[in-house]
């Protein structure tokens, strides 16, 4: 029985390690084949330079080309007036416009570098105490809004699963948000796959070891607070943020 088990790990052992280089192999295959058949025979490499033989991908250097090309020409001020002009009339297609407008905002979010992009990923309670999602900073705010919350405020964008581009705007004090160490890239990819794809904890040992203040802890707060109607006094530094910034400011706090 022993040796059935063991040969049958061995098999699944083996299974695991040759089907996802199978799969790797077939989809970079399909891929590049269908590059191939998107470009006119009389473009491709092959055909240019009279070569006997077909080269799997030898379209791929085209469309780099006309990557890079278009690139340059939609950067300059009449290629951005023909890009608005084009996606007016891309807008006007009905079901075409949906699918359109939906990968543009994916890519421009994930590609995005400008100051207008996503600043940072953070950890919150949302939508009640003791659930934790990934939200977004879009940016700080100075407002009307502070003013009525009494603390400083941020903007955070709480996007959902699998597609990022819907989700809910939440303004929040900023000490009760948890800023993540991965960048925003990251976080995106975790969003998007549902939590399959992780990245590793990049943090220093000094903050692993950082203790913070429960979900429950906080519920049970609010519950006294709602109950008595009195205000119920926090100590400083006990909230994830601050116990985070603390530890990064002076990591020797930890150890003490």
């Amino acid at each position: 029985m022993k040796n059935l088990n063991r040969l049958r790990n061995y098999f699944i052992s083996g299974l695991l390690f040759w089907i996802p280089l199978i799969l790797t192999v077939i989809v970079i295959k399909s891929f590049l084949e269908l590059i191939n058949s998107l470009i006119p025979q009389q473009y491709l490499p092959e055909v240019i330079f009279d070569l006997d033989t077909t080269i799997p991908g030898s379209g791929i250097i085209l469309v780099l080309l006309i990557i890079l090309i278009t690139g340059v020409l939609v950067t300059n001020i009449l290629g951005r007036k023909l890009v608005a002009l084009w996606e007016r009339i891309l807008n006007k297609i009905p079901g075409f416009r949906n699918i359109y407008n939906i990968l543009k905002k994916v890519s421009d979010t994930v590609f995005n570098t400008s100051d207008k992009s996503f600043k940072k990923a953070f950890l919150i309670q949302y939508p009640s105490k003791g659930i934790w999602v990934i939200a977004f900073q879009s940016g700080d705010y100075r407002g009307e809004a502070e003013s009525i919350i009494g603390e400083e405020t941020i903007n955070l964008f709480v996007p959902t699963t699998p597609n990022p581009t819907s989700g809910f705007f939440v303004m929040i004090a900023k000490k009760d948000a948890f800023e993540l160490d991965m960048s925003v890239e990251e976080a995106i990819k975790m969003v998007i796959s549902g939590g399959i794809v992780t990245p590793p904890d990049r943090r220093p040992e000094a903050e692993k070891s950082v203790k913070l203040t429960s979900a429950h802890t906080y519920e049970t707060l609010d519950v006294l607070r709602e109950n008595d109607r009195a205000p119920v006094l926090i100590p400083k530094g006990s909230r994830p943020g601050e116990k985070q910034a603390a530890v990064r400011a002076d990591p020797k706090k930890e150890e003490a």
